[in-house]
């Protein structure tokens, strides 16, 4: 019986080929989503702007517009109601209202007997209330994480392997936070503590497939001193391609069944790991690797220092 292979042995896909129309396309699409999130935003959560968000399940669709006047004759401030997963299901945002926690529990009061009122069947699912300066320091601390994670991986990899490779992965991580940052800005989908969570984990992802692919290349770098340097990429590229597809198929499997019958409180964090290994397995490939080229990587660049040899004396007359 023969063993599934996802990628036949003799793959030689001349990857380099298309390096400069990726790069090119790459660029100009982490602009747009840099643009997209200082234009339009993100659409953050309780955990970073502070506040009260209501879960709210109705028994049948209700019209958002008379939901939203509702809500907004009980005078709790500048409310806003987003469909959550479904048809049924509402997500109310309330600001933080004046006097701390206790007025909090009054207003979620209020929203609830409004809703057993006007719409019979309605429950509420979950209630979260975090305080204005909760949240700075949330938003702070997550986005600490995650510039502390990308520095501390460049610096790992820069003395690992060399400062090519370091800057090359600093690069890729770059590229992919900011591509999933755009998507969240384009979808509007809720952006808190989860996201924060899954971005440290394509961070992780991505490092992985890079280092994997900077190890090979590294090899190859020994073993065939004579191979220009697109060719060797190319034929890492190709040997370690088995291993990337499979990583990345079980793992698109996985998240595939979350996304389809998984709990919706964790969508966000689902959709934002689903999308950084899509991102992350071609960045591995067409971000990573093609700086070497650009930074003028070749077979022989490192090799007075893998051998230990002193450099040349300069000759005399």
């Amino acid at each position: 019986m023969k063993l599934l292979k996802l990628v036949p042995e003799n793959t030689n896909i001349d990857f380099m080929k298309w390096r400069t129309v990726a790069i090119v396309g790459s660029i100009v699409l982490s602009l747009a989503a840099m643009v997209l999130v200082g234009v339009r935003g993100l659409n953050l959560g309780v955990d970073f702007v502070g506040g009260q968000m209501i879960r709210t399940t109705f028994a049948q669709p209700v019209n958002v517009e008379q939901l939203r006047g509702d809500v907004g004759r009980l005078r709790l401030g500048d409310a806003s109601i987003q469909e959550f997963g479904g048809p049924t299901s509402y997500q109310i945002r309330l600001p933080m209202p004046p006097g701390g926690d206790e007025a909090a529990n009054v207003a979620a009061q209020q929203v609830r007997a409004m809703l057993e009122q006007n719409y019979p069947g309605a429950r509420i699912d979950a209630v979260e209330t975090v305080s204005g300066k909760v949240s700075e320091e949330l938003a702070f601390s997550g986005a600490m994480a995650i510039a502390l994670a990308m520095l501390a991986i460049a610096i790992y990899i820069w003395f690992r392997f060399e400062w090519q490779f370091g800057v090359g992965a600093l690069l890729t991580l770059f590229h992919d936070v900011t591509m999933t940052l755009g998507f969240f800005s384009l979808t509007q989908l809720q952006f808190d503590l989860n996201v924060v969570a899954a971005f440290l984990t394509i961070i992780g992802y991505s490092l992985n497939d890079t280092v994997v692919i900077y190890d090979r290349i590294r090899e190859n770098l020994r073993k065939y001193r004579k191979m220009g340097i697109v060719p060797l990429i190319n034929l890492s590229l190709n040997e370690t391609l088995a291993r990337t597809v499979a990583t990345s198929v079980t793992l698109l499997l996985a998240l595939a069944a979350l996304l389809l019958i998984g709990p919706e409180v964790i969508f966000g964090l689902t959709i934002a790991i689903t999308l950084g290994i899509i991102i992350g397995t071609y960045s591995s490939i067409y971000i990573s690797a093609p700086v070497l080229v650009w930074f003028g990587v070749k077979p022989d660049s490192f090799l007075r220092f893998e051998e230990g040899d002193a450099p040349p004396r300069p000759q005399e007359g």
